[in-house]
């Protein structure tokens, strides 16, 4: 292992990541490291793909698309092909998270009510149950 290659281990403990989780994503041919035996060495190519597929996960792109655009990194136009689509990706991927949290903040406000609306009914029927007793 050299200052520029990780271990397994090693990538798992500074990515928060598991082997397991590694070994889908080389499968997915996301990453590609050096394979030496069982052995897996990572290089500061993985690495950056790694930080970059954990980051379009976390904004809920889809592993095709994190794979796709990672391989338009070599297209040779200085990546403008490459950020014009993860641009375009996260637009609308932007779009499809606020109208998810529009949801969720109409249903918080409907359950909100509810709880309410439940809270009145059982102070009555207690209310009504102290009375007759």
């Amino acid at each position: 292992m050299t200052d520029e290659t990780k271990t397994i281990r090693e990538m798992c403990d500074e990515f928060g990541v598991t082997p397991r989780t590694l070994r889908f994503y080389e499968a997915k041919e996301l990453l590609f490291p050096i394979r030496e035996g069982q052995k897996r060495l990572f290089t500061k190519r993985d690495q950056a793909r790694l930080k970059l597929i954990l980051r379009g996960k976390r904004f809920g792109f889809s592993l095709e698309e994190i794979r796709q655009l990672l391989n338009l990194y070599h297209m040779g136009d200085q990546q403008l092909t490459q950020l014009t689509r993860t641009y375009e990706i996260a637009c609308d991927r932007l779009a499809d998270m606020e109208r998810q949290r529009e949801e969720l903040s109409e249903a918080i406000d409907d359950l909100q009510e509810q709880l309410r609306w439940g809270e009145r009914m059982i102070a009555s029927m207690t209310a009504k149950k102290d009375a007759a007793e």
